[in-house]
């Protein structure tokens, strides 16, 4: 559960503001059809998620050891560095006009936009922590949804609301508890 938990309060926090949060806003303001947006952010998100949580075990089966653990610690701390960034859609990374439709439109930009993406990067770290790739990618994914949908829904309003500079701090704040738990908890494995 901790897995769960941990990956969704990570995710979550760390996609306000964001590009992915952006473009929900750009595409539910294009195609003004919520549901098919959301379905489509749910399913770009399982398959990159799942893809990013399995390297991410992988990686730390294959790496396994106090190096790697610290190196997984050092991975949050970077990631709460990284957060403190404000995100910005680029103009190239608009979809095109919509010629696919809502939910296939929402997919594909989706997917190709989360690649490389700090939650990407976020769940490769926790599959690595955790070694369970249906914990780490039902918690991100959770965590994409519960930041995502209300932008789909409620976008432009959220944005003028809410001080996405206090939220980005907040999820930096997390990513960094957790690299400092992760190098403590693996320096008190070595002694």
């Amino acid at each position: 559960m901790e897995a769960v938990l941990t990956s969704t309060a990570i995710v979550a926090l760390a996609e306000v503001g964001d590009k992915t949060m952006l473009l929900a806003i750009v595409l539910a303001t294009r195609f003004r059809k919520p549901l098919p947006i959301v379905l489509g952010i749910l399913v770009a998100t399982l398959a990159n998620h799942g893809m990013a949580a399995f390297v991410g075990q992988s990686v730390a089966a294959l790496l396994e050891g106090r190096w790697f653990r610290y190196a997984v610690a050092i991975s949050f701390v970077a990631m709460a560095l990284w957060t403190l960034v404000p995100d910005k859609l680029d103009g190239d990374e608009e979809p095109e006009a919509p010629r696919f439709g809502a939910f296939l439109t929402t997919t594909i930009a989706f997917f190709i936009v989360e690649m490389g993406d700090k939650t990407q990067v976020a769940t490769i770290a926790l599959g690595a922590q955790f070694q369970n790739v249906v914990l780490v990618t039902l918690g991100t994914t959770l965590g994409m949804m519960l930041a995502n949908i209300p932008a789909v829904y409620f976008g432009k309003a959220i944005v003028e609301r809410v001080s996405l500079k206090l939220v980005r701090t907040m999820a930096a704040f997390l990513f960094l508890v957790i690299g400092i738990w992760v190098f403590l908890d693996t320096a008190n494995l070595a002694v």
